[in-house]
């Protein structure tokens, strides 16, 4: 699992802004409580001194430290006791001079030895979001938002299921997918169906719970994504070669990668081998894709290569959306 350089770094800063803010307040609260209380600044700067006295005691030749350093000891939990009673006796916490991390887990540093800490995960969930929702609406859209209102009980021409008992079915499907990402025995969707019926809700849905689970996650379309793919194999500046090699290395990298609208771009040769490029590597490496189109299977086979068509048959499931136009429906309720 790895989030984006720009997520972790815009993450990173905001956990070390947030401890900044809380260092900044200690400093404040301390400078108030010692100009209040004089005799806490005093007790304060006897327990500091202890320490060096327990050390020089421990480094004594020739005697035992131990019965010094016991003394000392219990000299230091006296004067804890009287700051304790000091503040609480002015309205102020036992723990008011003390340093409180908003993690304890790893005492706000982001990590507990070399793994993620859940409060950085959190962060970063927080601002891939952000990420998300420039390309993709993720305002109100959530499962719990989503509604059957749209899809009709009633028979649908050609189906078996009507198209709310279908829905139902992806519904349910789509919410496991995301919500036990990673383990959840499906790996891999492809969302198929003509346009109005839901697949982009469903793929924001998918991709805020996932995000907010701590994976990351890449949103893009069709049209942008083979776009870069051309960049990076033909653009004559460097800069630009460069920077949409990252963008590459964002959609072949990360734990899921959301196609929208496959189809919707020219079928070229080269856009033909960028999108088994992009197929095949992310199944090799394990990676979990889903994918939206507004094509059904049998015209993916048509419009794509055998190699390509084989593998989005055989490693997706494929869930046919069918029904009414949902923006339709809401332009009548107008």
């Amino acid at each position: 699992m790895g989030y984006e350089a720009s997520v972790l770094y815009r993450a990173t800063k905001r956990l070390e802004e947030g401890r900044r803010r809380r260092e900044e307040a200690l400093a404040r609260r301390r400078r108030e409580i010692y100009a209040q209380l004089p005799r806490v600044r005093e007790i304060d700067k006897e327990l500091k001194g202890t320490v060096y006295q327990i050390i020089a005691s421990s480094l004594r030749d020739g005697r035992d430290p131990g019965p010094s350093i016991q003394v000392i000891k219990d000299h230091n939990l006296s004067l804890q006791a009287e700051r304790t009673r000091l503040l609480l006796q002015n309205g102020w916490g036992a723990d008011a001079l003390d340093e409180q991390p908003a993690c304890p887990k790893c005492n706000d540093t982001g990590w507990v030895g070399a793994r993620m800490c859940d409060c950085l995960k959190k962060l970063c969930g927080e601002e891939q979001i952000k990420e998300l929702s420039k390309l993709l609406d993720l305002g109100e859209q959530s499962f719990e938002t989503f509604s059957m209102d749209y899809y009709s009980p009633l028979p649908w021409p050609g189906e078996v299921m009507s198209p709310r008992e279908n829905m139902e079915f992806i519904f349910d499907l789509c919410s496991n997918y995301a919500r036990k990402f990673g383990r959840f025995k499906l790996r891999n969707l492809f969302l198929s169906g003509t346009p109005g019926l839901g697949k982009t809700f469903l793929s924001a849905c998918i991709a805020r719970t996932v995000s907010e689970n701590g994976f990351s996650v890449v949103y893009d379309t069709a049209v942008n994504v083979f776009a870069r793919f051309e960049e990076q194999k033909f653009a004559r500046d460097k800069l630009d070669a460069d920077e949409a090699k990252d963008e590459t290395k964002r959609y072949l990298g990360c734990d899921l990668l959301i196609l929208d609208d496959l189809g919707s771009e020219l079928t070229t040769p080269f856009v033909q081998s960028a999108l088994y490029t992009l197929v095949n590597s992310r199944l090799m490496a394990g990676k979990q894709t889903v994918i939206s189109s507004n094509l059904t299977m049998t015209q993916v086979r048509q419009r794509y290569t055998p190699q390509i068509s084989s593998r989005l048959e055989g490693e997706y499931r494929v869930l046919p959306f069918y029904g009414e136009d949902i923006r339709l429906q809401k332009k009548r309720d107008l």
